[in-house]
């Protein structure tokens, strides 16, 4: 074999040592599960920024409060987060209206605002989720890959213990195998870092525009509940 057959990258990754195979195999497991994920927060952070877009013109359009509730209630599985934090306070609000032991405007939209509030946490916490995950591959990967790395380049001098001359040529195969490990680590940690930036960015202006709502809309609730 040549010595460019044997720095083909399957070539390498075929003849590394099993504990570089190892980080190897759990690196590409890493990416995978990353490209996994940045797909679908993709998928779902766009589906909630044309959710929310289409709530709020439907919200300050004019379209009545009852009309907008009832619709929320009918579509409850397929409407978005804004619209869920709206139908949490509604109907909270409605309730504490339509007991006759609560007359206090301000009890009406403090259960309200709770029960947005709360409602914020859980569609906040479900936009979230693989966030972390994103953010440990972006800054474990390298140093796994470097670790596979550092360990192949010992195994290929440990080699040549029993050389009597050593070349570039003996030499080389093992220190290249071990740096494909590295190369995979930065593989799979590049994109996962780049995808935890955008998507964090994104997810914290849904954030500002659903504590924006709930405060206007809490402002609406309390000129409702004087009435």
């Amino acid at each position: 074999m040549t010595v460019t057959q044997d720095l083909d990258i399957w070539t390498l990754i075929l003849n590394a040592s099993i504990v570089v195979k190892v980080v190897m195999l759990l690196l590409m497991a890493v990416s995978f599960m990353s490209w996994m994920f940045i797909f679908q927060k993709w998928f779902s952070i766009r589906r909630s920024v044309r959710q929310t877009g289409q709530f709020e013109r439907e919200f300050w359009g004019g379209k009545d409060l009852n009309a907008l509730y009832q619709g929320a209630v009918n579509h409850r599985h397929t409407i978005g987060s804004l619209e869920r934090i709206f139908e949490a306070g509604f109907r909270e609000f409605a309730k504490l209206r339509n007991q006759r032991s609560t007359t206090d405007p301000s009890v009406m939209v403090d259960g309200a605002r709770r029960a947005m509030r709360a409602t914020y946490q859980r569609e906040m916490d479900h936009l979230e989720r693989h966030l972390a995950f994103l953010a440990s591959t972006g800054s474990v990967s390298p140093y796994v890959g470097l670790f596979g790395t550092v360990w192949g380049i010992m195994h290929a001098f440990r080699s040549l213990a029993n050389v009597q001359q050593a070349t570039l040529a003996q030499v080389a195969p093992g220190i290249a195998e071990a740096l494909v490990a590295t190369a995979i680590g930065l593989f799979a940690a590049i994109p996962a870092v780049v995808a935890y930036n955008r998507y964090s960015h994104q997810i914290d202006r849904l954030a500002i525009r659903f504590e924006s709502f709930m405060e206007e809309f809490s402002n609406i609730l309390q000129r409702q509940a004087v009435k």
